[in-house]
């Protein structure tokens, strides 16, 4: 019920205005989306890369309503490339990329458009020497997401995507798309699915998370492991350890704001570890969901603005 109203709330004009407008919650806000700014993106990634950490820059928005605002996105993801390489960033970072962002939804061929949109992006990302993960929407998205991924990989192989292990697909999908040289982001989940399309109970999608893992962990591709459950660190670590995996082919990845000194632990261990680190104007859906997805998110953000009052 909780997570359905985060995800409702989400969609809130009224309540985005609220927390928009409130000096409490948007410094609290700070803590967790690096700025408006493509600059502010990237001093987010140098203060990382400082303390040893990578970085998958996602500039923040979607439901893309016409082309010229999925050109729009396609031009920030192209500035904040270039940015990122202006700084000597690009073994330390790369971008993640909403498809729904660059057109996907689109009538009248949404498909096409997007991935054009996304081939221009990558070529922009190979000439600068990073690269680009495309994430995952709901579940209605999937296919579509999956083929234009597929498409992409024609030309840039080193194009990575994100399955979600709370769906009853995944196991399936990973096994069809973890080949050799692909990279493959495992997360929960999101999204607000019903039981006909996702597991509904923790303790099934923590099973899932775990199979789907070593899967991944056993496959020829790059594991990008998403998660800030402690115990799915230490089975991803043991999974890692057993399938005689080194720890420079694969990586856990966090949320900036989420867990940070799981994070630097993990990079002292030897880890590779990548933070995800949103920046743009609309951060107000990205937060809704990101709390959704887990209620210790929501604590999280409570407590940050108990620390601020």
């Amino acid at each position: 019920m909780l997570r359905k109203s985060l995800v409702a709330a989400s969609r809130s004009a009224k309540l985005e205005q609220v927390v928009s407008t409130s000096p409490l919650s948007r410094a609290v806000v700070n803590r967790f989306v690096a700025g408006t700014s493509a600059r502010d993106a990237v001093q987010k990634v140098q203060a990382l890369r400082d303390q040893g950490l990578y970085s998958t820059v996602d500039r923040l928005g979607e439901d893309t309503l016409d082309r010229e605002q999925a050109q729009s996105t396609v031009d920030a993801y192209i500035e904040v490339l270039r940015a990122i390489a202006e700084a000597g960033l690009t073994d330390w970072a790369e971008v993640s990329v909403k498809l729904s962002a660059v057109g996907q939804a689109l009538p009248d061929g949404g498909e096409k458009i997007a991935l054009d949109n996304v081939r221009s992006i990558c070529a922009v990302a190979q000439e600068v020497g990073t690269t680009v993960t495309f994430d995952m929407e709901d579940h209605t998205t999937i296919d579509s997401t999956l083929r234009i991924l597929h498409g992409v990989r024609e030309q840039y192989s080193w194009a990575g995507g994100v399955l979600q292990a709370q769906l009853y697909r995944t196991e399936d999908d990973v096994k069809a798309h973890a080949v050799a040289g692909s990279r493959i982001r495992l997360c929960k989940g999101a999204y607000a699915e019903g039981p006909d399309v996702a597991f509904i109970e923790r303790l099934d999608i923590d099973k899932a998370y775990v199979r789907s893992m070593r899967a991944l962990l056993e496959s020829d591709g790059y594991p990008m492991l998403a998660t800030h459950d402690p115990r799915l660190i230490q089975i991803g670590q043991a999974l890692a350890l057993r399938a005689g995996r080194a720890k420079d082919t694969f990586e856990f990845q966090m949320l900036l704001g989420v867990r940070p000194e799981e994070q630097l632990r993990l990079a002292g261990l030897g880890y590779k570890v990548r933070v995800y680190v949103p920046y743009g104007d609309q951060w107000y859906p990205y937060m809704m969901r990101r709390m959704a997805e887990k209620p210790a998110n929501l604590a999280l953000f409570l407590r940050s603005l108990v620390s601020r009052s």
